[in-house]
């Protein structure tokens, strides 16, 4: 009998976006018949132990960045960068010692840098072969870019999940600046799928992610504002590692977390979706066909061009966290489209996996 390929997923645990984008990707693996293990911390491993109970799951310490409560973001990563730097060895050494002990035959790594090995094929997910900054620093972004793409070299591929040329969604994050030699366009990555005939239920649904103090920030301002209306609402907190529900009020509940299929059905089941703007909320936004009020991480560069760039298109509405409001957010979504023109893209890691499993 033929030996299934042992894969080895990890991703990166700064926020949820990194492991749920990973869930189409192990679903394609279990699919053709892989044997998959997966590698994460925090709340990104709580998710998908509860996304996939029946595969080996282990806790591989990451190095969460911490986010400042004022924003000022670049500086708190510039404190925290020799810890990032001994993580990233860290990583090493727990992923050769794991390659031995559970004889894995290839890595995919979301957003992990140190997570590669020169003994089994490994593959790096990201759609920041850009790493953008805020205007002042906006000169060093080809040295990161070309930094970037050193580290990404370490790595036998690099799977970019958005669309080649124009029409994509992920704009200068991975269309500024030539894409690594290495690189293949999978196609955005969602675990949702658009199902016909949902009844509606909510008038708003929150869905929470992202590093604290931020996610706690804004469940508290979403409460205060949705309290007090008769809008029957739900916030998904983006808290995996709980099980406690509550209802705050007749019309709001709060729920720590839903598997992918039950948050599914709730997104298609709601009128108005309010998110970060996170790349892997815009592509499940996107795969949904849904319109969004993005409220981007205070400080999070990614997130605040992702939000200004489809606002700037008239798709999404966003609006900061320190000045939402969500009675005008409401009103202000309207005149916003809410579409993005999203080809079905899974034959394309089906063909990455397949040529991945193939040559093992």
């Amino acid at each position: 009998m033929k030996k299934r390929k042992k894969i080895l997923v990890a991703p990166l645990n700064w926020g949820l976006g990194h492991a749920t984008r990973c869930i189409p990707i192990i679903r394609e693996l279990l699919q053709q018949d892989a044997d998959v293990v997966i590698a994460a911390d925090e709340r990104p491993l709580a998710l998908l132990e509860k996304e996939f109970p029946s595969l080996q799951c282990f806790r591989f310490e990451g190095h969460a960045i911490q986010y400042p409560e004022n924003g000022n973001l670049l500086q708190k990563v510039v404190e925290q960068v020799p810890h990032i730097v001994t993580g990233y060895f860290r990583e090493q050494k727990v992923l050769h010692k794991c390659i031995d002990e559970l004889k894995i035959d290839a890595v995919i790594s979301d957003g992990r840098y140190g997570v590669f090995s020169r003994k089994v094929p490994s593959i790096f997910v990201t759609h920041q072969i850009n790493i953008l900054l805020h205007s002042t620093f906006r000169w060093s972004e080809f040295f990161l870019y070309t930094l970037n793409k050193a580290f990404i070299k370490n790595f036998n591929e690099c799977w970019i999940p958005d669309y080649d040329g124009e029409s994509n969604l992920s704009g200068n994050l991975a269309h500024q600046f030539p894409s690594p030699q290495n690189a293949f366009f999978v196609g955005p990555l969602s675990r949702f799928k658009k199902i016909s005939n949902v009844e509606k239920k909510y008038d708003v649904l929150a869905v929470l992610s992202g590093p604290e103090p931020q996610r706690t920030l804004l469940e508290k301002i979403l409460i205060q504002q949705l309290q007090p209306t008769q809008l029957r609402a739900l916030i998904v907190r983006g808290t995996p590692e709980q099980t406690e529900s509550q209802s705050i009020t007749e019309y709001l509940s709060l729920v720590p977390s839903m598997c992918a299929d039950e948050l599914n059905t709730t997104m298609l089941a709601s009128e108005h979706i309010i998110a970060r703007s996170g790349y892997s909320t815009v592509m499940d936004i996107a795969a949904l066909g849904k319109k969004a009020i993005f409220i981007p991480t205070p400080g999070q560069t990614e997130q605040e061009y992702l939000a200004t760039n489809f606002k700037m298109k008239k798709i999404f509405y966003s609006i900061s966290q320190n000045e939402f409001d969500l009675t005008h957010a409401l009103d202000e979504t309207k005149k916003y489209s809410g579409t993005i023109s999203v080809p079905d893209s899974k034959n394309i890691v089906q063909q990455r996996i397949t040529n991945l499993l193939t040559h093992l």
